[in-house]
């Protein structure tokens, strides 16, 4: 089953104007702060803070714009009929696959990302890298910058807030609560032009970005990767 780029669309507005959309505005009533700091055209991306895998659901949900966020590329490649309906929604809710073809998975994430931020759309990416175990922000990774810096493109940054009260880490619902949604004013990097091969560069760009998604969020800071975080026995990650 071959989904063309219309079909997606047509799923995507579908879902967010007529079937989920409407539900969760009804249900969770939404607060969104800033929503015009995202440019009405043009690319940008939206950096944002992780806590639960509800985020992706109530980040956009207000903006005019699609925003494309890249998932695994095992959603996209199941054969059949099945496997069809299946890329279409994941298409269709706003996402594409990572590239893998010679590359690493996070080469191939840039890849793809790279792809929606040149044909002038938004692009949301959470620099974490994955969910935040205790409700803390943690250490960015410094894809972000690489990509601000490939793509000339601004970043958005943005806080999440309450979702992780919904869609608990290690559980499908929560409670009931009003999600918070916080836009920041864009940041841009062009003085960096032509340093994307700088780690010193990409981890100062990286640190900016973390830093104001903290100030938007009101969360802890932790200077550890998240990843490295829920490795950790339970005693060290605390004291982390």
């Amino acid at each position: 089953m071959v989904v063309s780029r219309r079909a997606s669309w047509l799923v995507y507005e579908f879902l967010k104007w007529v079937g989920i959309g409407p539900w969760l505005k009804l249900v969770f009533r939404p607060e969104v702060i800033g929503a015009e700091n995202v440019p009405a055209d043009g690319a940008a991306i939206l950096a944002s803070n992780h806590l639960s895998y509800a985020d992706w659901l109530f980040m956009p949900l207000r903006l005019p714009r699609r925003v494309t966020f890249v998932a695994k590329a095992e959603y996209f490649t199941t054969p059949g009929f099945k496997g069809g309906l299946q890329r279409l929604f994941f298409e269709g809710s706003g996402q594409v696959p990572i590239d893998r073809e010679g590359a690493s998975a996070a080469e191939g994430a840039i890849i793809s990302a790279l792809r929606v931020l040149g044909d002038g759309n938004l692009f949301g990416i959470y620099p974490e890298g994955t969910r935040s175990p205790d409700g803390r922000l943690y250490r960015g990774r410094t894809g972000v910058a690489r990509l601000a810096l490939l793509s000339k493109a601004p970043v958005i940054p943005v806080a999440v807030s309450r979702t992780d009260v919904i869609a608990p880490p290690g559980k499908r619902f929560g409670r009931l609560v009003r999600p918070l949604v916080v836009f920041g004013r864009p940041l841009d990097f062009s003085r960096y032009e032509g340093m994307e091969n700088d780690r010193f560069i990409l981890r100062a760009i990286t640190d900016e970005i973390m830093y104001e998604i903290l100030r938007l969020s009101g969360q802890e800071y932790v200077d550890v990767y998240a990843s490295d975080a829920k490795k950790a026995p339970k005693g060290r990650a605390k004291a982390a």
